[in-house]
């Protein structure tokens, strides 16, 4: 088998950007998803942030990503962030730090799956920009250098990491920046989702013929081609790309998001707003997550693994496989109730008992 694709997703659910190259972390590829947008709602009592991704917020696949990486001229690099008009093909781009300088920005606490941090605010400017297309209020964030608690368990750990980020390609320089445990950014709930394009044809198979489904609606960070089987990926424990090694937890439990049209910006009409149904005949395969199909493996990365290389056309080899599908959300109340004494032995909003 081989790394088909390489996808990074600078601000969590806004269109992907495809790599050739990249460093893998513990914490995910460098920039990938360390923004995020939150719908403003005010309230009796104050305001409260709604997260937004595009199974809730449709429109969201409408607005494109393009980067420019950090170099001696440019410490901070540039995130650029398209809107598509449908109605008439218009198009309007904005620019900003893909580094952000954090000093003086407003701390928000913000929320993500019952994985609670902070973020910063980035501005008025970039707000407005976001609030005139969807149409409300929003408030667009940077992680900066906050994280997000792993609830599954065994994960988080005290071992270091080496550096960030070093070379994503070769005319990249290197950037360190100190240690990480096992964290999170605004990724649901693990660094890396890794599918199968064998599994893939499996999905097109249900659609009409010469419709095909689009990978990237199920927002991978890694596809690989050539597995003998579909849907073996259920089964994988351990891989080895290159010379890194990514330790395969949980299966991903689909939802309404792979129906959206995403040249429109709404739910698919025809046969390719069903994908989710179809998939409900036969892919609820795991008790964790019993209302969704499956579709890929969440991923983390071996320590001994951090600041490695990973490109298309390295080499994956299964190095572990579990005799049954893993649970998803199982871990034991002993470790639940040290952690999150008032809630279910499953990672909270994502688990189904």
């Amino acid at each position: 088998m081989k790394v088909s694709e390489l996808y990074i997703y600078p601000i969590k659910s806004l269109r992907g950007i495809a790599l050739s190259r990249s460093e893998i972390t513990r914490l995910g590829f460098p920039f990938d998803r360390r923004f995020m947008l939150y719908k403003v709602l005010n309230k009796d009592d104050g305001v409260e942030l709604k997260k937004m991704q595009v199974s809730s917020f449709t429109e969201m696949c409408l607005f494109h990503t393009d980067l420019e990486y950090p170099d001696e001229n440019d410490p901070s690099g540039k995130l650029f962030v398209t809107h598509h008009e449908p109605s008439n093909g218009s198009k309007e781009t904005i620019e900003m730090p893909l580094i952000p300088n954090t000093k003086g920005l407003e701390v928000l606490d913000v929320d993500l799956h019952y994985s609670p941090t902070k973020a910063y605010n980035m501005g008025a400017h970039y707000n407005k920009w976001f609030s005139k297309w969807f149409g409300f209020e929003v408030l667009f964030v940077h992680l900066g250098d906050y994280r997000r608690q792993v609830l599954f368990p065994g994960i988080a750990n005290d071992q270091p990491n080496q550096s960030w980020m070093s070379t994503i390609t070769s005319y990249i320089p290197t950037f360190g920046f100190g240690k990480l445990e096992d964290k999170l950014t605004f990724s649901d709930c693990a660094p890396y989702l890794i599918v199968s394009k064998t599994s893939l044809q499996s999905v097109s198979s249900r659609l009409p013929d010469g419709e095909e489904m689009d990978i990237t609606k199920f927002r991978p960070n890694i596809i690989v081609e050539g597995a003998d089987q579909e849907w073996e990926e259920d089964f994988w424990g351990e891989v080895s790309m290159g010379d890194a090694t990514f330790k395969l937890v949980h299966n991903c439990g689909r939802c309404a998001s792979i129906n959206i049209d995403y040249d429109t910006g709404k739910p698919a009409v025809g046969e390719t707003g069903t994908v989710l149904k179809k998939l409900m005949k036969d892919r609820r395969v795991d008790p964790g997550a019993k209302w969704s199909p499956i579709f890929g493996r969440y991923a983390y990365l071996d320590p001994a693994s951090d600041a490695q290389i990973i490109e298309i056309g390295d080499d994956v080899v299964v190095t572990k496989t579990n005799s049954e599908r893993t649970r998803f959300g199982m871990y034991s109340q002993r470790m639940h109730a040290k952690r999150l004494p008032t809630l279910r032995a499953d990672w909270p909003g994502l688990s189904t008992n």
